[in-house]
């Protein structure tokens, strides 16, 4: 009997092995806003260094994650956020749902990208800027002229051409509107919005689709974000990526861990590599500006003056309004919205 369990010993440790490096693997319930075709490729690169922590993605549009998270307060369901609104990661923080944690290589992020507390609350990944996503060849077919600046879609001309993300839904929905509201003061930036609201065809739930849209030729102007943009451009579409010039609202995708998650070492594995060097080179693969300025490279069809369009956005004061303005926005321009799904 003793034989036979020596000769089986080998087989037994390797059983044992293999059972305790299934016991030994951790997952994460992340909750994001990420482009979704780009999740494969931020958990493989994530895994690669990491390979006993697993990602469980929960993924939707910037808006429908925040108020997710905000509805389980007392029940929380997420391990970390890994690409939402800076903004609506200040709501969280306010509400106490966030752990404060100083990821290594935080002292390299630019200072606007991290949470002013010590330890921050959040940190800061890359930016997305607002954009014209404007199709050549649908536009000419209907006479219309390329806009530069964001009042010029308040012409007759673009009545019912023009497809814009909801605020309530979408985060650039709402950088959107928050920097109206900014740029032309609260009173001209809801005229501006009423006079704009003639000429929308549709409000999405998605940033990403009114490009998607007008890359398609579905419409000739949609207003979303500039890497959709210059993705639709580098797929072939006839866009033109306009940056208007009375300036751009733009948001950081940040990161952050949930209070109370039963995972925190894995989380914060998680969030130093979110800020990690390999992880920005990652971001600019799609994103011009990221958190490590000296480590970003121009990207294909980005326009070069992206950072001197980007307002001066008062990210405490959009997050500490957000409701007011949703209530605002819904109250005079849900009806145009598209059925949520």
């Amino acid at each position: 009997m003793t034989r036979t369990l020596d000769r089986f010993a080998p087989a037994l440790a390797g059983l044992l092995l293999v059972a305790g490096s299934a016991t030994a693997e951790t997952e994460l319930t992340v909750y994001t806003a990420i482009e979704a075709e780009d999740l494969p490729k931020y958990a493989a690169r994530f895994n690669a260094t990491h390979p006993d922590i697993r990602i469980r993605w929960v993924r939707d549009s910037t808006g429908i994650v925040t108020a997710k998270l905000l509805a389980e307060k007392d029940n929380p369901q997420a391990d970390v956020v890994w690409g939402l609104a800076a903004s609506s990661l200040l709501l969280l923080k306010a509400e106490g749902m966030l752990e404060p944690y100083a990821p290594k290589g935080l002292e390299k992020l630019d200072r606007r990208f991290r949470d002013e507390a010590d330890p921050p609350y959040w940190v800061g990944m890359d930016a997305w800027e607002a954009a014209i996503c404007f199709n050549t060849v649908e536009a000419a077919k209907a006479g219309l002229p390329q806009p530069r600046r964001w009042r010029d879609l308040l012409d007759p001309v673009y009545r019912g051409h023009v497809v814009m993300p909801n605020p309530a839904s979408s985060g650039t929905g709402f950088l959107s509107v928050s920097a109206w509201l900014q740029l032309f003061g609260e009173e001209e930036g809801w005229k501006f919005m009423d006079q704009l609201h003639e000429n929308i065809a549709y409000y999405t739930h998605s940033g990403s689709k009114p490009c998607k849209d007008a890359a398609s030729g579905e419409v000739p102007v949609g207003i979303s974000f500039t890497y959709r943009a210059a993705r639709a451009k580098a797929d072939g579409a006839p866009i033109e990526v306009v940056l208007p010039e009375e300036g751009i609202g733009w948001e950081m995708e940040a990161a952050a861990i949930v209070a109370g998650t039963d995972n925190p070492e894995a989380a914060r594995t998680l969030l130093d590599w979110a800020i990690s060097e390999d992880a920005m080179r990652m971001y600019n693969e799609g994103y011009a500006v990221i958190a490590i300025p000296s480590l970003a490279k121009p990207v294909p069809h980005y326009p070069t003056d992206v950072l001197a369009r980007m307002i001066d956005n008062d990210f405490a004061w959009a997050a500490q309004n957000r409701e007011r303005i949703l209530a605002e926005w819904s109250r005079r321009y849900e009806a145009k919205s598209e059925p949520k799904r």
